[in-house]
């Protein structure tokens, strides 16, 4: 395991010291008294989102509602029935079927221009407690540790200047702020940045926040330090972060084996995912415990279920995707060079199988959800890379250098994935400096024309007349 150790020198987060609210106040209620508790508004129809066999999020916002109308005037910043106000709203969202929120609006805090996605409701004068109800984006640790005294602190200060409630996480990765005025988004920024060492995270046409997987803190097949890595990125780029330039959004996300645990395949403009290029690593002997039955396969997680005798045919060898492993002489052989990195034979048999040792990152590019030409995976465009602090080969001779074709030849709200779809992989090839290899080609071409570029044709577009007469007379 890897201890991730930050660039600068970290303030100590003491909650005892830095509480707003005391203990009586943050339990105010009883359950009791939840389950009693009637809205300002008739929140019927949402009322029925409490009635299945799941937690609902209408009761927690009824809580939340209940414990700031306890709470004394001057303990909250914002209107003290702003979850009603929200509630009551959402009811009648769901009674027209369509939202009565604005359209976003320009709004933020000084010298940056992400973080903060302005939201607005279209009918402030029934529900003024939420006429203005913008999200704040938190810069997120890398692989989302905490403290309890931070966690605690960040609460207390969400509950004094903004609605209370927030998620953990937004599908990029922060935590997000959901709901507060205009007027208390700089004495947040202020105590985010000056007392929590905290940053906010990307929103609009910028970088978003980089996210990671739990990385070498505490996965034994992390194949990258994801957490120095993110990190690095991060602070690298913190003018792209906080200061829109691009045509669009551009995700950065890090995951430390093939096993993609944050899906950075598909959720990512640009992903970084471990690999190695050497061989697996094989202990014969932990094969044969597996196959007799001294082992559970996948560390036990299906050990309740009664899916008999482990077979190694069955359950590894005939699921490989590439068929390059076999049984020879009561041996496992694995025909590495062709591999692809599915990973599911390690899965199965963490204790015999173990990625090779020889690491770096695969980059992969243009992942997207469904916007202007429906949702795609990416594609790889580095099959390996180095991957060693400060990550200048990643930063010189991959980033950028997309980033300056994308800006220049990108579409307003074009994502980069977009761009390749409209402009040809062989460009992005050309704006690498990467040669083609088999593995782009997704199908067989149907198109029967082939476009030449000038340098490319001996003599390039230019052509005497009279040469060409003389060996082609009329």
């Amino acid at each position: 395991m890897v201890e991730f150790k930050p660039k600068f020198e970290q303030k100590e987060i003491k909650y005892e010291e830095m509480r707003i609210y005391t203990d009586e106040e943050l339990h105010n209620y009883t359950e009791d008294e939840v389950k009693d508790f009637k809205c300002k508004h008739d929140i019927s129809t949402v009322e029925q989102l409490e009635s299945g066999p799941w937690p609902s999020f209408v009761a927690d916002l009824k809580r939340e509602a209940l414990h700031r109308k306890r709470l004394a005037d001057d303990r909250v910043m914002i209107p003290k029935d702003v979850i009603e106000d929200l509630l009551g709203q959402l009811e009648v969202s769901f009674r027209d079927g369509e939202t009565h929120w604005k359209h976003g609006g320009i709004v933020g805090v000084f010298g940056y221009g992400g973080g903060v996605i302005g939201r607005y409701s279209d009918m402030p004068d029934k529900f003024p407690g939420i006429a203005a109800f913008h999200t704040m984006r938190v810069n997120q640790p890398a692989s989302k540790f905490y403290k309890t005294d931070y966690l605690r602190t960040l609460c207390d200060l969400w509950e004094f200047r903004g609605s209370g409630i927030f998620n953990m996480h937004g599908s990029t990765g922060d935590i997000i702020f959901l709901g507060t005025n205009t007027e208390q988004l700089e004495p947040i920024f202020f105590e985010l940045t000056h007392h929590l060492q905290q940053d906010l995270g990307g929103s609009g046409s910028n970088l978003r926040t980089p996210s990671c997987c739990i990385g070498k803190a505490r996965c034994e097949w992390s194949c990258i330090d994801t957490q120095d890595m993110c990190y690095e990125l991060t602070t690298y780029y913190q003018d792209e972060l906080h200061r829109p330039a691009f045509p669009y959004k551009f995700k950065f996300k890090f995951d430390g084996c093939p096993n993609c645990c944050v899906a950075s395949i598909a959720r990512a403009d640009l992903s970084f995912i471990g690999t190695w290029r050497d061989e697996i690593r094989i202990d014969q002997e932990a094969v044969q415990a597996y196959i007799h039955g001294e082992i559970p396969p996948n560390g036990g997680a299906f050990a309740d279920r009664d899916w008999g005798k482990f077979d190694i045919y069955e359950e590894v060898i005939n699921r490989c995707p590439a068929q390059c492993m076999y049984m020879e002489d009561g041996k496992l052989i694995i025909d590495n060079k062709e591999c692809v990195r599915c990973m599911h034979c390690i899965n199965v048999m963490p204790e015999a199988l173990r990625p090779g040792t020889d690491t770096g990152v695969t980059i992969l590019i243009g992942a997207k959800a469904p916007i202007l030409e429906g949702a795609q995976l990416s594609m790889v465009i580095i099959p390996f890379m180095r991957a060693e602090p400060p990550y200048d080969n990643i930063k010189e001779k991959v980033i950028e250098p997309i980033w300056e074709w994308w800006m220049e030849e990108g579409k307003n709200r074009e994502r980069v994935g977009e761009l390749i779809q409209r402009q040809g992989v062989r460009k992005l090839l050309e704006v690498l400096k990467v040669p083609a290899f088999p593995q782009l080609v997704k199908e067989p071409r149907s198109n029967p024309y082939i476009f030449w570029k000038e340098e490319d044709v001996p003599g390039g577009w230019e052509r005497d007349i009279k040469e060409f007469r003389k060996r082609h007379p009329r």
